[in-house]
Formats: structure tokens, C-alpha cells, sequence
């Protein structure tokens, strides 16, 4: 990765960063993508307008409707195989827009009895994008709870849902040459431009030897997630759709995103979307070393497609003919196997009593 010329603007994020790296040394590369997605003044996550055809990316609720709607199904199948609780807490992680929980309530109403029993909670940070969310879920019918955390939601029987959630957790990146791994940073060169940087020595074991050059991503959000399941596990079935490799590889896969194109991490802090992918096997691995238990990582094209997407497609062209090239074309977006189809995998992580939920049953 290169360092990156930065606008020398003294405002915002980028005068916040500078005058903290200036204070504290460089920053870890974590703790600069947490400022820049989280900071409460100039973080990205504050900004309702970044999902969508007019925002700076798109997320597959976004593409298509029928996406939510088969997890509405998938979510009411889910809860028969729980043994149909009284009350079970539907749970998405980072909502976005609100769309897929809207689409899947909409879907899910054919079984009553699941609707009934229904508690939504969604984890969201963002004050913006929980009006967004509140929008949508209006004609719902259902209430909602809001959540700054996973652990905060209630105990009970729960299924989780979390789509594009796990890549926007920070990370941290370590650098593999002479003498061992090394910190990748952020810091300043001598005209307070930000540009990558490497730290002290760091101890770290990883997956496979490495060659000099290796970058190795370590996600520590992604741990707290699993330890927030595990203290749910006496009834929770949680579905981890993402984009990534299903093994462990070294690679740098961090990565910006500005009104849907590539961006420098470091340009613009605060101000594009900065996330780096997900390894759904080492993921699966650390559940069930919890004592969880894990089913996957399958292709996103082959999760859908065994639970009908096409079909539920199909129906949804015949009664809408006018629609039907964009339904179709939409669809075959989400299932392509040059594209997201492949490129976006799906674990479940449960409760080890429970059974595997469609289509790994």
C-alpha cells in the first residue's frame, strides 16, 4: 500500500487526527479507521447518505427486495426449528437504511405466529441513520428497540442478522520483514500530510509461514460479536453474510469507497466508507472454540439459491411485468458467480442444541 497525499484543510477530522497523532505518536491502524467511521463530530457512520444509488455504496437489501424478504423466511423457519418461542428477539447488526428488516418483516407476516412473536432490536451507533430506520420500519406494525451494543439487548431466544457488518469493524494490520511482524500505522510526515507508517515488533502467530511483504489483519470487534453470542447461547442462530475468503490468507484488504469508487483509506478522513474483508473459515473456527456452534462459510449465490430466490424472483415478475427486466437483473447481481455470488459468503453461528437452519439442514 502507498502513502497518501491528504488535503491540508485544518478543519475537520484530518485537524482532529493530526493534533492527536501529534500528542499521542502514531496511531494503530484500528484506532485511525475507528476515528474516521466513529468519531461522534466527523465520523462516516453519521451520515444517513451514504447507502444507496445516490450515497457512496450500495448493500444487497439495496439491490433488491427479494434479498430481505428470503431472510424473513429464512428468520421464520429459523424460530420452528428454535421449537417456536413465545418471544424471540430479531436482531440485525448495523441496519443501514433499514431496508432488509423492513423487507423481511413484510415477508415473514405469512406466518402469523412468528410475526407475534417477534421483538425487533436493531444495534445501531449512528443518531442519523436510526431516523432512517425508524422511516422505514413505520408501516411495520411491530416495535422497535434501539441498541448502542449487542450486549445490550435482553436475554431470550434471539436470531441475528448481520449483513455487511463484521468488514466495517476496524482492524489492524501487521507487516511481515526483517525480524518479525511490525504495527502498521498512521502518521504524519514533516507538511502534516497522513501516510502509513510501521511501529514497534508485535508478537503474533500466524496461520501459515510468512514471506517478507505479508499483511496479516487481525479484527478484534469481530471477537466481541462471537463472546456476545456465547453469552446468548442457551438459544441464538446467527446468520454473518459479508464479503471475503472463506480460509485464512495474508493480503491487505482494507479498502475506501467514495460515491462508488475506489478511494485512498487515508484522503478525506471521514468521509468514505473504510472496510476490510471478513476470513469466514478462521471466523467459523473461533465460534465453535467458544463452544458455539458454526455451519459454513457457503457461497452467498448457493445460500440464496437453496432457499428459493429465483423462484421468489420468478413470482414477483409474473405479478409485476413491468418490473420484470430490473427484478431479474437484480437478482442475477446477487447470485453471480463472477461477482457477489462468490464473493460474499454466509456463516451460522448457533446454539450448539439447535439444529442447522435451511439450507444447511
Amino acid at each position: 500500500m502507498s502513502n497518501a497525499e491528504t488535503p491540508l484543510s485544518e478543519g475537520g477530522l484530518l485537524a482532529v487526527l493530526r493534533r492527536r497523532i501529534r500528542r499521542e505518536g502514531p496511531l494503530r491502524l484500528d484506532a485511525y479507521m475507528k476515528a474516521c467511521l466513529a468519531d461522534p463530530d466527523h465520523g462516516y457512520w453519521n451520515k444517513a447518505r451514504a447507502i444507496g444509488a445516490d450515497g457512496d455504496f450500495i448493500t444487497a437489501p439495496e439491490i433488491s427486495q427479494v434479498f430481505g424478504e428470503i431472510i424473513g423466511l429464512w428468520a421464520a423457519t429459523t424460530w420452528q426449528g428454535m421449537g417456536e418461542p413465545a418471544e424471540v428477539r430479531l436482531i440485525e447488526l448495523g441496519p443501514g437504511r433499514g431496508t432488509l428488516i423492513a423487507d423481511a418483516l413484510r415477508a415473514a407476516a405469512v406466518l402469523a405466529p412468528f410475526l407475534a412473536a417477534v421483538r425487533v432490536h436493531l444495534i445501531e451507533i449512528s443518531p442519523a441513520l436510526r431516523q432512517t430506520q425508524q422511516r422505514a420500519l413505520s408501516t411495520a406494525g411491530l416495535a422497535v428497540t434501539w441498541h448502542q451494543h449487542l450486549a445490550e439487548v435482553p436475554a431470550g431466544p434471539a436470531i441475528v442478522i448481520g449483513n455487511e457488518f463484521l468488514d466495517a469493524l476496524p482492524i489492524r494490520q501487521l507487516v511481515f520483514g526483517k525480524g518479525g511482524w511490525r504495527e502498521r500505522t498512521v502518521e504524519l510526515d514533516s507538511g502534516g500530510a497522513l501516510r502509513f507508517g510501521l511501529g514497534e515488533l508485535v508478537a503474533f502467530q500466524g496461520h501459515a509461514p510468512p514471506r517478507p511483504g505479508d499483511v496479516a489483519e487481525i479484527r478484534c470487534g469481530e471477537d466481541a460479536v462471537l463472546a456476545d453470542l456465547k453469552r446468548r447461547a442457551d438459544a441464538v442462530v446467527a446468520a454473518i453474510i459479508d464479503y471475503g475468503p472463506a480460509g485464512a490468507n495474508y493480503g491487505d484488504t482494507l479498502q475506501a469507497v467514495r460515491r462508488h469508487a475506489y478511494v485512498d483509506p487515508l484522503s478525506e478522513p471521514g468521509g468514505s466508507d473504510i472496510t476490510a474483508h471478513v476470513q469466514f473459515g478462521p471466523l467459523a473456527d473461533k465460534a465453535r472454540t467458544l463452544g458455539l456452534a458454526a455451519d459454513g462459510p457457503m457461497t452467498q449465490a448457493e445460500f440464496f439459491g437453496r432457499l428459493g430466490m429465483v423462484e421468489r424472483a420468478a413470482r414477483l415478475m409474473a405479478a409485476s411485468p413491468a418490473d420484470a427486466s430490473q427484478i431479474e437483473g437484480s437478482v442475477q447481481r446477487l447470485l453471480a458467480p463472477t461477482g457477489m455470488g462468490s464473493q460474499f459468503k454466509v456463516v451460522i453461528v448457533r446454539s450448539p442444541r439447535l439444529p442447522s437452519p435451511a439450507p444447511f439442514a
